[in-house]
């Protein structure tokens, strides 16, 4: 089985964000970077399949040199392979390009995603490279099992679960459930050092969109606490203070 993992070079969860003084992008400076902790399920994921079925799982990822000790991570976690795209991730279109050009040629039985990157949270991503390459595409799945040609995929939905049925190939993004992420061992550290990262220039994608800036949300007021029989105050307080969600 030939799976192909996509993954995000993102901020660690407990960074405290900043942006540049133009507020036109992000402040890296001092910021620690992982794995998106989706993709890092979405990998588990893969590496338990081809465990069980054989075959090999290359992570792809879109950044400059920066993101390489990430890429190292996903060898050192189990990956066979890697490709990073040399260019700078603008948008969720120029990222779905860039993984759809690579991998029209590759013959991958199953690309995965994580469900959304925890920076940007679009969940775009994966519907994107599944319309690019003419595949199914499944978002925020929490179970994935594959038998021969076919993938068995349960989605929470409201008020319930959808079990969905689809052949390989297909496109699909993981959640939370799907496994449960690994810690890279020494052995695997060590091997992540010889482990083939190929380079790859990014083809021309059509500049869609920009950003104008970046906004911090408003800092959060202090609470007031209204007694229970306070009911009129309640009220004034809602016409006179509280804004519309």
């Amino acid at each position: 089985m030939k799976i192909l993992v996509c993954i995000s070079n993102v901020p660690d969860t407990t960074t405290k964000i900043s942006f540049t003084d133009d507020k036109k992008a992000f402040n890296a400076a001092g910021v620690q970077f992982i794995i998106n902790p989706y993709d890092e399920i979405a990998l588990t994921r893969a590496l338990e399949l081809t465990e069980n079925q054989g075959g090999a799982v290359t992570v792809i990822t879109i950044g400059d040199a920066s993101t390489e000790p990430t890429i190292r991570k996903a060898l050192a976690i189990g990956a066979t392979d890697a490709v990073r795209i040399n260019a700078v991730a603008r948008d969720a279109y120029f990222v779905a390009s860039q993984v759809a050009a690579y991998a029209r040629d590759k013959g991958f039985d199953l690309i995965l995603t994580g469900r959304e990157s925890i920076d940007y949270n679009g969940s775009q991503v994966t519907s994107m490279i599944g319309e690019l390459l003419d595949l199914p595409s499944i978002s925020i799945v929490k179970s994935l099992q594959v038998d021969g040609s076919q993938c068995l995929l349960e989605r929470e939905i409201e008020g319930g679960k959808e079990v969905i049925t689809c052949p390989l190939p297909l496109v699909a993004s993981a959640s939370e459930g799907m496994a449960e992420p690994r810690i890279p061992n020494m052995r695997g550290i060590m091997s992540a050092r010889t482990k083939a990262l190929a380079v790859i220039e990014a083809v021309e994608v059509p500049v869609l969109q920009h950003i104008v800036q970046y906004e911090k949300p408003a800092a959060r007021g202090q609470v007031k606490l209204v007694q229970a029989d306070e009911v009129n105050k309640l009220v004034d307080l809602l016409h006179a203070e509280a804004k519309a969600i």
